[in-house]
């Protein structure tokens, strides 16, 4: 186990090395400079010049790259452009409102897609089988933006449960900044439960029909005692992976909903230093998102080898 772990956690880091040139070399191709932005159209070149040294952008590509990476690696992530403001307060700000959206619609959709995909598993063809695949199939069908706007709609406008947007701050209470997050958390979780119901039951079924549960279900087990002890287990393995890709997605992916809802999330962080041309901010921010997800990926690696002994050999 402890060979696996090793070599997965190369793998990791060649990854991460591979991830941060890809991530500088496209942000240092976008058009237009950074100083000109900040100091409008009408600023004298000598100023421009002036901002841009101070900056640090008149210096070469490659010592740029090394002074960042050496930043991330230490855990300075430098001074944004725009804002004057550390980018690692700034991030650590809008953490700690995408870690927990991400964590809370993640919960939701697994709570919903684990019992919804097992029940079309074990009555295959049943009227609830066919149930849940038509809700699952509307489930990804549908966008979530448009979802979000019809929960505010819902349950923000008419029914005056939620509120329409904002975050009010977890110094206002725990259970005051779920519930802020609870509809956001909503129409994430809708897609993903029905992409991860479809993946379970497909699994499952797969499992159900090998040759260890037939065995099993010949020496007395009943139906529910194979279901558990022996095909859940096994059918996991594509499961992990669904779930490690989704919290990747929900946790850099989450922008659309983000401006729905007036979240200042992550998501809002990359597009507002996108569109400022606040190159630091979105470098640092894009590195850090990809920093979680081979995390995230190497965690699944590590979920597999506990669920399937036999990958640890590999």
């Amino acid at each position: 186990m402890l060979r696996y772990i090793l070599k997965r956690l190369v793998s990791l880091a060649m990854t991460l090395l591979v991830a941060s040139i890809i991530v500088f070399l496209v942000i240092e191709v976008l058009p237009g400079d950074p100083a000109s932005y900040m100091l409008g159209l009408n600023a004298q070149p000598e100023t421009v010049m002036a901002l841009r040294e101070e900056l640090g952008l008149n210096a070469s590509k490659p010592v740029r790259y090394f002074t960042w990476i050496s930043g991330l690696v230490t855990g300075d992530f430098g001074i944004s452009y725009t804002y004057r403001t550390p980018v690692a307060e700034m991030i650590a700000d809008r953490a700690v409102i995408s870690l927990p959206l991400a964590v809370y619609a993640l919960v939701l959709s697994t709570l919903i897609a684990f019992p919804a995909g097992i029940i079309a598993a074990t009555r295959r063809g049943s009227a609830a089988d066919v149930s849940i695949m038509g809700f699952s199939q509307l489930g990804v069908a549908i966008p979530n933006f448009w979802f979000a706007m019809i929960l505010v709609t819902v349950f923000a406008i008419n029914l005056r449960w939620f509120s329409a947007g904002g975050f009010p701050g977890w110094e206002t209470g725990f259970f005051n900044g779920l519930k802020a997050l609870t509809l956001p958390a909503i129409a994430l979780a809708l897609p993903q439960a029905s992409i991860l119901a479809r993946v379970m039951r497909s699994s499952l079924l797969d499992t159900l029909g090998e040759d260890f549960v037939r065995s099993a279900r010949a020496k007395g087990l009943s139906v529910r005692q194979t279901l558990w002890r022996h095909a859940l287990r096994n059918a996991l393995i594509p499961v992990l992976t669904i779930i490690g890709l989704q919290f990747s997605f929900l946790l850099a992916g989450a922008i659309i909903i983000e401006n729905v809802f007036f979240l200042p999330g992550l998501g809002r962080l990359i597009f507002q230093g996108i569109s400022q041309r606040d190159l630091i901010v979105v470098e640092s921010v894009v590195m850090l998102l990809v920093f979680a997800v081979v995390v995230v990926t190497f965690l699944v690696d590590v979920a597999y080898a506990v669920a399937d002994p036999r990958l640890r050999s590999r």
